[in-house]
This record gives structure tokens, sequence and C-alpha cells, in this order.
């Protein structure tokens, strides 16, 4: 008799992922819940002084010019936070970009394909949206990006308040998307909000980004054993690359991308290869992203998210702009329905199907999370339209109204599906104390 062939199991749309990546990525998301917090607590600082009778301070604050103009970095302590500071943002996404495409879960093109598609469907429909609210405008088109981005640390620091329950396999699917949605922001910075290029320091930034990957590389040992060195050595040559990148007209902020990119992941043979514990990325990590969640984001938001909302008649001209109506749409519809309907779309035409852990309500509540646009949404509008003009004004006012709005609809659904789990939970714990079996990891299905 025949033997029927052997059935393969359907690949997951969304699976919880490797064990290790779930505890690393939760290390990661309580890392981001702290400068979530700040970056909020910032925001609304900015936004109360910015409207007190001392606004003028602020704005003064902000505008306050400081630097080497035969450089051209006599800059603005507003325009030094967006390009200098946000430098040191870029530079944990390009490690944590690189580490997830090395050895983290999207090096698997079955692991990857369904957040990466994600990722382009929830930037690709809120631009759409963005696009079509100000069709035939040739001013207010340049926003088209600004509702595009999604902010892991605002949206983290919501997920902590409602999410405590929630399965690891959404968790790891909302800083997958967002590790996806920065490396399409980066590129949209980099290609359509990049001026004149100066051939002359653009070739020149290859010789300090040359030096750095040489010496990231040859020793990382010792970056990785002696915390000063870094700040002693590379640092320097890093603020070289950067001041010439600035000089070259491309986003100086993409610097800290490429510098990223060029710290090695994996450890070296002779410190006793991958097994032997992590690598100079992660290390640098865990290093330096409490600068960038801890000081360097919240100073961005403290000078970008500050404008004069003109009492209630001037709320509402703001959000009554095209410009603030399409960044509504494109954060508040836009994301939930491109990412959404990108995954139901992947599910319908491939294998794949949900894990078995999720229900799509699930999915759709960490999409509509994925609707805080902020750090990024607010440095893509001053690019759009300059630091100060209306426009500008009103996509900030706009980005802020769209992510409280997004945050407590997101709530809304996710606070309900955590009740759930929650009682899921009790239920396996209760189950496991009677048959004597240790509640370990048994809701996501296993370690």
């Amino acid at each position: 008799m025949a033997k029927s062939p052997a059935k393969h199991p359907k690949p997951r749309v969304l699976g919880r992922g490797s064990y290790s990546e779930a505890l690393r990525i939760g290390e990661i998301l309580r890392k981001e819940t702290v400068g979530g917090a700040l970056l909020v607590a910032t925001a609304v600082l900015a936004l109360i002084w910015a409207n007190s009778p001392a606004a003028d301070s602020y704005f003064a604050l902000r505008d306050f010019t400081v630097g080497y103009a035969p450089w051209h970095l006599d800059l603005s302590l507003g325009t030094w936070a967006a390009d200098g500071l946000l430098a040191i943002f870029f530079f944990l996404v390009g490690l944590e970009l690189k580490r997830e495409f090395v050895a983290g879960d999207l090096r698997q093109i079955s692991k990857a394909a369904v957040p990466v598609a994600a990722a382009v469907g929830g930037v690709l429909v809120p631009a759409l949206i963005y696009a079509a609210v100000n069709w035939g405008n040739p001013e207010t088109i340049r926003g088209w990006a600004i509702p595009t981005a999604t902010d892991i640390a605002f949206a983290v620091a919501v997920l902590a308040v409602i999410g405590s329950h929630l399965p690891s396999a959404l968790r790891i699917f909302l800083l997958t998307l967002a590790v996806v949605d920065d490396l399409i922001a980066i590129a949209i910075i980099a290609v359509f909000y990049t001026g004149d290029i100066q051939a002359g320091p653009l070739l020149l930034t290859l010789i300090p980004v040359a030096a750095y990957a040489f010496l990231a590389q040859k020793y990382r040992r010792f970056f990785g054993l002696r915390p000063a060195a870094a700040w002693l050595i590379l640092l320097p040559i890093g603020i070289v690359a950067w001041v010439l990148l600035h000089a070259s007209g491309i986003h100086a902020t993409i610097a800290g991308v490429v510098l990223g990119f060029t710290i090695p992941v994996l450890r070296s043979q002779a410190s006793g290869g991958p097994e032997a514990g992590p690598g100079l990325a992660e290390i640098f990590e865990h290093r330096f992203r409490p600068v960038s969640a801890g000081f360097a984001v919240p100073v961005f938001a403290f000078f970008s998210a500050g404008v004069a909302l003109g009492g209630t008649e001037g709320l509402a001209s703001a959000l009554t702009d095209a410009v603030a109506l399409g960044v509504i749409a494109g954060l508040v519809l836009g994301k939930p329905v491109g990412i959404v309907g990108t995954t139901w779309l992947v599910s319908r035409f491939t294998r794949a199907e949900l894990d078995p852990s999720l229900k799509w309500i699930d999915l759709a509540g960490m999409a509509v999370l994925a609707g805080i646009g902020f750090t990024v949404s607010l440095l893509v509008a001053e690019l759009s339209f300059g630091l100060g003009s209306a426009h500008n004004d009103h996509a900030k006012v706009a980005i802020l109204a769209a992510s409280l709005l997004a945050a407590l609809l997101a709530a809304g659904i996710l606070r309900a599906r955590n009740r759930h789990y929650r009682r899921i939970e009790a239920e396996e714990q209760v189950d496991s104390d009677r048959d004597g079996i240790p509640d370990v990891y048994q809701r996501d299905g296993g370690a």
C-alpha cells in the first residue's frame, strides 16, 4: 500500500519567533518603555511651555544659534537636536537592523517575509492617503512621508501599561515591524529629503567611515572590554564622518546608520565565536541605548514638539488644514489598514496561516498602536516644510493628535485582549498547579 506524502506544517503568518529572540526583544522593550515615558514627558513640557506666557523664551531657546560658521555648523539648538542628537538614535537603529538581519529572526526569509511585507504596507497606505488628501497642492504634497513612521519608544510605553499579558509573538512582531519601518524611513530620508549633493565632502566621508569600520572589526574584543575606548577613539572618528556627511548635503543622521552597520554582530573566533556571548553590536546597544532613549530622543522631542496652538481657534484651524488631515488619516487609518491588509494578503495567497496563539483582533490592535508616529514623523515634517513654518506647525499638531488618538484606540482593543489572555494564563496556572507541571512559556507554545 503506497504511503501518502508527508504533510509539511504550514508556515505561520505571525509566529512567536525563537525563544532567545523573545528574551532579547523583551529586554529591549523594557528599556524602550523608560525612553518612551521620557519622550512623552518632554513633549508635554514643550507644549506647555510653548503655549504659556513664557512662550517667547522657549522659541528663543530653540532658535538660539551655536556652532562653527566656516564649516556651516552655525545651527540652531533645534537643528542640532534633529541633525546631531538623532544621529545617536539612528546609530542604534543601524545596530538593531544589522543584528536582526545577521543573527536575528529576520535572517530567515520565512520569518522576515511577513513583518517586511506588513511594514511596507504600513508605509505605502498612509503615504497614499496623505497624497490623496493633498493632491494638486505642490507645497503640501511634500509631506507625504510624515505619516509613514512608527515610534517604537512611544508605542512600547503604551504597551507596557496595557499589555502585560499579551503573547510574546505580538511584542516581537511590533519591534520587528518597527525595525523594518525604520529602515524604510532611513531610505526615504536619504533619497527624497536630500538637497544638492556635494561630491567632495561625500567622497571624503568614506575615509572616516572606513577607518571606523576597520577599527571596530579589527579590535572588536578591545572595544568590547574597554567601554572608554569607544568614546575616546571611535566617537571622534564618527563626528568627523557626521561633519563631512552634513557638508555633502545628505541628512547627517544617515551617518549614524552607516556607522552602526559597520559594527560586527558576531563574536570573533579569537573570543570564542558566536556561542561564547554577545557580539560588539549587542554590547554597544546595551551601552548606548540609555544615551539615545534617556537623552538624545527626549531632547529632540522637547525642541521639536513645542508649537503655539493659538487657543481653540488656532487648534481648530491647524487640525482642519490639509496637511493635518492627511497626517491624521494616514497614521490612524492608513497604518492599521496597510499592516493588517498586507498581512491578510500574505495569508490569503500563500500557505501561511496565523499563529494559533493569536487572533486577527490582536494583530489589529498592534497595527493601530503602530499609528503612533512621533520622532521620525516630526523629523520628516521639519525636512518637508522647514522649522517654524505654518505647515510644519500644523503637521506637528497633527502628529501629536494622531499619536494620542492611536494610543487611545489601541489601548481600548489591547486592554480587552490583555484581560482575555490574563484569564487564559490564570486557567493554565491552575491546571499546571493541579498536575504538578511548571508553567513555563505555556501560552506561547513552549520554549
